[in-house]
């Protein structure tokens, strides 16, 4: 093994400290000799816990070995996979290195083991190249990524020449890219961390027609969103209006709606705002279409951050990159408090109208603003009885929900769409109780 991993050129990137390169060097420090049978079959363990672990984090299933290995071909960003993402297959010198690490892989996904689980008397390769995974919910892994890099694995699996392999891989990195952008839907800032953004592994999977209603809101969200992943031009987008009525759930469903057209979708917080700047530095040359999310946006009179953020948008030397658009949510239109003092006449005119300018010229940067609003009674309960409808075990009668209902959003902050999914969720809740007893 470690005669081929010496060799890779383009993939030569792939961490050192990879289990990929740590088998490789036990396996030399093996057939050198010289080592201890014990010591270098607990070094292996220690690579296969560490196998197992990852097979777990993406639900890898079957063959974890070609899983690994297709895993690293899907998440190793180089010159040439960047290039195959925007273009795929293409004509160059730098095929010569890729054919020279695609027949590595193909020789590594066709590795014999024996030898060495003779030897050391173990096992564990046998038992992970037909490993059957534990049952588990698609909220404990990531699946976006487990399907992607099995399909990748089993593709590879059946191919014989490097040509093929090349095709499969190329291929594979223009429908879905390469690394953490291509094979993940959401992100958020990690300042700690070595990379500046992080994967957001449990996305919900909510579409715009969980959201009963708000017809007019989804179809203008929809339109601009549409533009926006089609390369042509679109607005930020600012969803305002009163709490619990869809705006976070509506942009939470414009990604499942168009992540598998390159939509990808960054969540920042107010006091993240000063790394917007290197966001925006990694993702502008990337092959797919950013939403920077801001979730109950707002500034209080005192606070100046709105000025940085008005900047980034728009004000700066350097252009906003046309595959960013921002989309945020806020209770207030204008996303700062306004007080009295700026609305009194006085012999400060000329100053309060600068302030107040300045004020909402940060909601003027979103061109698309949509407005969303708490029901009437009669929508709150068609909200209802849609929702209960959904749930086959909330067995009672229109009129008894409704009524049921009432009292509920009486007691729990008043009508709004998020507290009729609240009592449906409770009442579904209680069904499931009964039904267990």
């Amino acid at each position: 093994m470690y005669r081929l991993t010496s060799k890779l050129i383009i993939y030569r990137k792939i961490p050192r400290d990879s289990i990929l390169f740590r088998l490789s060097d036990i396996f030399r420090r093996f057939y050198e000799g010289g080592c201890g049978k014990d010591e270098l079959t607990g070094e292996i363990l220690d690579e296969i816990n560490r196998l197992l672990d990852l097979a777990t984090t993406y639900g890898f299933d079957r063959n974890l070995w070609h899983n690994y290995l297709a895993f690293l071909l899907a998440t190793t960003e180089t010159p040439f996979t960047l290039v195959s993402e925007k273009v795929g297959a293409n004509e160059g010198t730098v095929n010569h290195f890729a054919e020279n690490d695609f027949s590595i892989f193909l020789s590594l996904f066709r590795y014999d083991f024996s030898g060495i689980e003779k030897e050391l008397g173990i096992d564990c390769f046998s038992v992970i190249s037909n490993y059957r995974a534990v049952g588990k919910k698609e909220r404990i892994f990531n699946k976006s990524v487990s399907d992607k890099v099995q399909e990748l694995s089993r593709a590879i699996e059946n191919t014989d020449s490097v040509s093929g392999m090349y095709r499969i891989v190329t291929d594979f990195y223009k429908q879905y890219g390469v690394g953490k952008f291509g094979l993940n839907k959401a992100f958020r800032i990690d300042a700690d961390g070595p990379e500046l953004l992080v994967p957001i592994t449990a996305t919900s999977d909510v579409v715009l027609d969980d959201l009963i209603g708000y017809e007019p809101q989804k179809e203008k969200l929809i339109r601009n969103t549409e533009a926006f992943v089609s390369g042509h031009e679109a607005n930020n987008v600012l969803l305002y209006g009163d709490a619990g009525t869809g705006k976070s759930t509506s942009v939470k469903a414009i990604l499942n709606m168009y992540y598998d057209r390159g939509l990808r979708m960054i969540e920042v917080y107010r006091h993240e705002f000063r790394f917007l700047s290197e966001i925006i530095s990694e993702i502008k040359n990337r092959n797919y279409r950013f939403v920077i999310f801001m979730d109950d946006l707002s500034f209080e009179e005192f606070e100046t951050e709105y000025k940085y953020l008005k900047a980034v948008i728009e004000g700066g030397i350097e252009t906003k990159p046309d595959n960013i658009v921002i989309y945020a949510t806020s209770n207030r239109r204008h996303l700062i408090r306004e007080t009295w003092k700026d609305k009194r006449d006085g012999d400060d005119e000329l100053h309060r109208t600068d302030t107040v300018s300045e004020k909402l010229s940060l909601a003027a940067r979103f061109g698309v603003q949509i407005g969303y609003f708490r029901p009437s009674p009669k929508e709150f309960n068609r909200i209802v009885t849609e929702l209960a409808a959904r749930y086959p075990d909330i067995r009672m009668s229109e009129e008894q929900l409704l009524a049921e209902a009432n009292k509920w959003e009486i007691a729990h902050g008043g009508i709004s769409g998020r507290c009729a999914q609240q009592f449906i969720q409770y009442l579904a809740g209680e069904a499931g109780l009964d039904a267990e007893l």
